[in-house]
């Protein structure tokens, strides 16, 4: 009885779509391939990818299992239009020629892709910039990545809220920074700009105190993880001690604080050490801030005893002159 319902439901379509009975016979096996193959897939979605708790192995099983169906149904599907092994070498060798012309920058992207995935700059989860675009990689497909923007016009690398999908041939052509490949720290500095009459070197102690303190743990992980990536990448001699570093500009001395921060806390990292700075300066009265200003200077009453009589004796041999 099937037999005959399947019969019957042929002779309909072959008689409705006035196709050749071995071209329906193949459209009706693909169909019912694609269909086979879609529900082992909702099962497997369903009741196997689910029920995995971490959302990182979940994302990146649920990647692998349908690239494997959908290579699968193309394999499946590519039997049964090509019974023989020379139709088929033959239909790829002129599909692959057109479409290497027709579509270099997909092909490339493909190729992008391999490369992603053999030699790792970047995986899931990292912060990462390529050219100008800088972001969370959120999600990595064949043709593309996706980024969730940081940066433009926020300060201190923190997210947009944009999502930017970037090709995969740019790992080819744009250089590509990463903020947590090997070594989770990146280094931070912090100006720290006060008067000239100030007492430049009690500033300078209390800075060191309070970036010694806000840096400690990570500067003892960031040793460890330099300590396990020596001998992969030369990394010469790295300081990871956080310090202060004097300079002078038209403002007041410069002191600026340099110290290594997690990535994605840089500004918290900053603003932490920032109000211990405003309060521990507040506390002391010979430390002011400097701004830019105007100001008269007499010399003859604010200068060094030295360079007055210098202008004193240069006055008077003027005026005798």
């Amino acid at each position: 009885m099937v037999l005959s319902l399947s019969a019957a439901i042929t002779s309909w379509f072959q008689q409705t779509s006035g196709l050749d009975p071995n071209l329906q016979s193949r459209l009706i096996r693909s169909i019912a391939l694609i269909l086979i193959v879609w529900a082992a897939w909702w099962v497997l979605i369903r009741f196997g990818i689910r029920r995995i708790d971490d959302a990182a192995v979940r994302y990146r099983t649920r990647k692998a299992a349908g690239y494997v169906v959908t290579l699968l149904a193309f394999i499946l599907i590519g039997r049964v239009w090509f019974q023989g092994v020379t139709p088929l070498t033959t239909y790829l060798g002129l599909l692959s020629a057109g479409l290497a012309v027709a579509l270099q920058s997909p092909i490339v992207s493909f190729a992008g892709w391999l490369f992603i995935l053999w030699r790792r700059p970047f995986e899931l989860g990292d912060r990462i910039q390529v050219g100008e675009h800088a972001g969370d990689v959120i999600d990595l497909r064949i043709f593309q990545f996706t980024l969730l923007e940081i940066g433009n016009w926020v300060d201190a690398d923190q997210t947009t809220g944009r999502v930017i999908q970037v090709p995969n041939s740019a790992v080819f052509s744009q250089p590509l920074a990463n903020y947590n490949k090997r070594a989770d720290f990146i280094w931070n500095e912090i100006p720290v700009q006060i008067t000239f009459e100030s007492d430049w070197r009690l500033a300078k102690k209390l800075l060191n105190e309070i970036i010694h303190k806000r840096s400690e743990k990570i500067g003892v992980r960031a040793r460890e993880e330099l300590r396990r990536t020596a001998g992969e990448f030369w990394m010469g001699t790295v300081d990871v001690e956080p310090h202060v570093f004097t300079s002078v500009d038209q403002f007041g001395v410069l002191l600026t604080m340099r110290y290594v921060c997690d990535p994605r806390r840089r500004r918290s990292s900053a603003e932490a050490i920032w109000e211990d700075v405003l309060t521990a300066l507040a506390q002391e009265d010979s430390i002011a801030f400097a701004y830019p200003t105007q100001r008269n200077v007499d010399n003859r009453l604010e200068g060094k005893p030295g360079t007055v009589t210098t202008r004193l004796t240069e006055t008077k041999a003027d005026r005798s002159a």
